[in-house]
């Protein structure tokens, strides 16, 4: 992609004329899915996929041959909170982890032979203290929306997002409470593994941010408060949401943080995740309510609260298997066998 949208009024002209599913597409996986050998409806939410993938992709036999997996990292002035378990450096720490092939993100795209790929933010120069004033301008927060639009590329199948950054949970939590509602206490979560006095403290930062972006929070301008509230990582995330939709790529989203920063789109026009799938219910308790709050049934629910994309990339088998059935059963007139009475 050349020269993405740069402004907050840029994303927001390209909010505004989005691609629409393939309804030809969608019509023939639908009459194909009624020939299968198979009653109607019995591989369940697999048959959903199908069509899901299908209809974004333009293609009635939709297929899962290349997923790019994409990790964005970035660092939180709220950190130095001490909202974390884990000390701020380790956001840094982890992404070295990343590029040497230590973390369990590195096994698992092995394991589903995806393509990985580490983004970093300015990790020199972390976000601010949100409780103290916005996290980031409106400039740095689109710039870091652009950047994250020039990580999709043509020919990805599904992208599977991910994130990576001390106290993101914290940033996820109020950025959460300020789109849908809420105080500290209905969205914080133990994150690292943070709990008691600890937890405690998370949620009054928490609700000392909301306090103080209570005027922004009351306008209700969503990408205001993904500078006032988020990170640079949200804001890529966000960023490569929105270049995938005008892609025509499927997307897989991880666990709480990374669904908050996708929130912020929903929260500007509801059908802005409709080509997005979240891959699973993580254990971080505010991330139940938010799919609530979008409309999201996530497609596995494994108690992981990892982040680093672990698990929209435990999805893709289920995505390949999904597409698998679709394309390669035989229908009941290749088949011989007799249909429904």
């Amino acid at each position: 992609m050349n020269a993405p949208p740069a402004t907050f009024e840029e994303m927001r002209r390209v909010l505004r004329d989005l691609p629409g599913p393939d309804l030809e597409a969608q019509t023939a996986i639908v009459r194909r899915q009624a020939e299968l050998t198979k009653p109607p409806g019995s591989l369940g939410r697999l048959e959903e996929i199908a069509e899901w993938l299908g209809c974004w992709q333009g293609r009635a036999h939709p297929r899962v041959e290349r997923a790019r997996i994409a990790v964005f990292a970035g660092t939180h002035g709220v950190a130095r909170r001490g909202v974390s378990a884990y000390p701020p450096q380790v956001t840094q720490q982890m992404v070295q982890n990343f590029l040497k092939g230590g973390a369990a993100i590195n096994q698992l795209a092995a394991a589903i032979d995806a393509d990985l790929r580490i983004y970093e933010l300015d990790l020199a120069h972390p976000t601010e203290d949100f409780t103290r004033g916005s996290a980031m301008s409106e400039d740095r927060a689109a710039r870091a929306m652009a950047y994250g639009m020039m990580a999709v590329e043509p020919g990805i199948d599904v992208l599977c997002l991910g994130e990576m950054g001390i106290a993101n949970t914290t940033s996820a939590a109020a950025l959460c409470a300020a789109l849908f509602g809420g105080a500290g206490a209905d969205w914080a979560g133990p994150g690292t593994g943070v709990s008691g006095s600890a937890l405690s403290h998370k949620i009054t930062v928490i609700d000392e941010a909301l306090a103080r972006h209570k005027k922004a929070i009351a306008e209700h301008d969503p990408l205001a408060l993904l500078a006032a509230l988020g990170g640079e990582e949200f804001a890529a995330i966000a960023g490569a949401v929105l270049a995938a939709r005008m892609g025509r790529i499927p997307v897989l989203l991880d666990g709480f943080a990374c669904t908050a920063a996708a929130a912020v789109l929903h929260a500007l026009d509801r059908r802005a995740l409709d080509h997005c799938r979240v891959a699973h219910r993580s254990a971080e308790p505010g991330h139940k309510r938010l799919l609530e709050a979008i409309g999201q049934r996530p497609l596995l629910d494994l108690d992981m609260r990892l982040g680093e994309a672990s698990a929209a990339a435990l999805a893709v088998p289920m995505l390949k298997a999904a597409v698998a059935c679709h394309n390669g059963m035989a229908t009941f007139a290749e088949a011989g066998v007799s249909g429904k009475a």
